[in-house]
């Protein structure tokens, strides 16, 4: 059985690169591209920030935080396109 290799710092990125604290997105973000929702997911579930960490450095509430979550583990990166919210809204009713 290989052991997974685990770095101070450093998480799994969605496209399967390190991510590390200064790859991450600037706190002042206004545009919230896909890549950069996922980034900041993964850094969350990785450990590298808490999820309050985030939430204060991006202005996030929980919700929002928690819909991206969701997002990602129901329909994959796709699922974070705000042009497709609604089509996955309708679909999971």
């Amino acid at each position: 059985m290989q052991k997974q290799r685990r770095y101070e710092g450093v998480v799994m990125g969605p496209d399967g690169n390190p991510l590390t604290l200064d790859d991450l997105p600037p706190a002042n973000t206004t545009r919230w591209v896909i890549r950069r929702k996922a980034e900041v997911v993964a850094a969350v579930r990785g450990g590298l920030l808490t999820l309050e960490d985030a939430c204060a450095r991006y202005s996030l509430t929980s919700e929002e935080f928690d819909a991206w979550r969701r997002s990602i583990e129901r329909h994959g990166l796709p699922g974070l396109r705000t042009t497709r919210i609604q089509h996955y809204r309708v679909s999971e009713a």
